[in-house]
């Protein structure tokens, strides 16, 4: 293991700050200049580009925090499926990582960098090769391979920026760099489907922005067209004010100072204990089936395989061919309830595929919130272990913490489990009512920011405080 630590221990990274806490100003400084140049790069294209397949899949772009066609054409992608990927295998046993150690979490780091470094080169060749960006197609073949070759190193240039990015939010700013570029994206998302006055697309009389448009289909006598936009604005902010509510929700465990009696504090540990992690995850999962399942069908096209499109049509799936309606593809992508009710368009078979998706959203985010709270250091175990190390333990007990362990126990399983089957619903209402946004970019956007506000508030009141922020230290 010494030669692999070697090269673990020597990966690029970026240099974390020397002083002990950094100041309110520093951290927002950093946080926007990565936020200012995830939106500059975001705008820079592909040099060579032709045919862009993946411009239609809006979801997965903004669940990854990409924009596709330009050079962060894979956004946290590869970080996110390392990261699943190395949870699975710590979690089944496969590998093992001590992660109560320092060594053992520098490790784990490490291979979780080194899967994020592979999995950009794996992404970036997939997303060219299987046609999802490709050179314009009247190239001559050593030239169109050679285009092929460098649309790759552009995307990995794109990926490897984006690591890195995140990296200086996590070290130097608020929060980290994937939640911050996924709310980025859902926020501009929700900014442009609600206030955008630019005529739609699909019908030029109305605009694209959903409170626009509610305003031009009563003056027009549409009435559907009005209750559309009017829902798909009701269930946006319905769905906020869920999440900001269930956020808020915690339970506190009294605890005393051992050596300070009539002293104590209570240990909050919030509703949604894991947080947005699980969400993302199985969010990224159901991107990357779509994702696969487009390549798939491209590349079923330009080959001509029997084998491969038997493999695009039943397992993965196709949209909008003559062979849809098979595969998982059809599972990850929701129905439109209320625009079926609207248009008087409801089916049985929706029904049954809207409860399909919200079982697949609720059953993914229960299993990845488990593995997270495993492999995170949220357990009960780790949790007892760091209340102890605070010199705290539970009133009229003896200091053990096998006991606090016990106590913990009691809430840490079930917040997690009805956390994670919280936001899963949430998540999936949203996607099937319509709202603005996909439901899971409108959560982690929500709890994101929330989480965002706690740290920037926190960071503004020990800067503002003195006494305050020795305590702190």
């Amino acid at each position: 293991m010494g030669f692999f630590d070697n090269i673990l221990g020597n990966l690029p990274e970026v240099r974390g700050p020397t002083q002990k806490r950094l100041s309110f100003k520093e951290k927002m400084k950093w946080t926007g200049i990565v936020l200012v140049l995830f939106f500059i790069l975001g705008l820079i294209p592909l040099f060579g580009l032709g045919a862009n397949e993946l411009s239609r899949f809006e979801f997965l772009s903004i669940i990854l925090g990409a924009e596709f066609g330009s050079i962060i054409s894979l956004g946290i992608g590869p970080i996110v499926t390392a990261s699943i990927v190395l949870q699975l295998l710590n979690g089944s046993g496969i590998v093992k990582f001590d992660l109560t150690s320092h060594e053992g979490k520098k490790r784990f780091q490490g291979v979780q960098k080194m899967l994020s470094f592979f999995f950009i080169i794996f992404e970036a060749a997939i997303y060219v090769f299987m046609g999802g960006l490709s050179p314009a197609s009247n190239l001559p073949s050593q030239m169109y391979l050679q285009m092929e070759i460098f649309l790759i190193i552009q995307i990995f240039i794109g990926g490897l920026l984006i690591m890195f990015m995140d990296e200086v939010v996590s070290k130097w700013g608020f929060g980290s760099g994937i939640s911050l570029f996924i709310a980025a994206g859902v926020s501009k998302q929700i900014f442009i489907r609600a206030l955008s006055w630019l005529p739609s697309p699909t019908n030029p009389d109305i605009a694209t922005g959903a409170i626009p448009a509610l305003f031009q289909s009563l003056g027009r006598g549409q009435p559907d067209t009005a209750i559309l936009m009017l829902s798909t604005v009701v269930v946006t902010i319905v769905i906020f004010v869920m999440a900001v509510y269930g956020q808020a929700m915690k339970v506190e465990i009294p605890l005393s100072f051992g050596r300070v009696r009539g002293h104590g504090i209570r240990w909050p540990l919030a509703f949604i204990y894991v947080s947005n992690i699980p969400v993302i995850l199985i969010a990224a999962l159901l991107a990357n089936v779509q994702l696969w399942a487009s390549l798939m069908q491209n590349w079923a096209l330009k080959s001509g395989s029997a084998v491969i499109n038997w493999i695009s049509i039943y397992i993965f799936g196709q949209i909008e061919t003559a062979d849809a309606g098979h595969g998982l593809v059809q599972w990850v992508n929701p129905p439109q309830i209320i625009t079926s009710i609207v248009t008087n368009s409801l089916r049985w078979q929706d029904m049954y595929h809207a409860l399909g998706y919200m079982v697949i959203l609720v059953a993914g985010s229960v299993v990845f919130g488990y593995f997270w709270v495993q492999t995170a250091g949220m357990d009960a175990r780790s949790q007892a272990r760091q209340i102890m190390a605070s010199g705290l333990q539970v009133p009229g007990f003896r200091k053990d913490q096998r006991v606090l362990e016990r106590l913990l126990d009691r809430y840490i399983g079930p917040l997690t489990i009805m956390g994670s089957i919280f936001v899963g619903i949430l998540a999936a209402s949203a996607d099937i009512m319509g709202a603005l946004s996909n439901g899971t970019g409108i959560l982690l956007s929500v709890m994101i920011i929330y989480r965002l506000y706690e740290d920037i508030a926190k960071q503004h009141m020990m800067d503002m405080n003195p006494m305050m922020r020795r305590f702190m230290e």
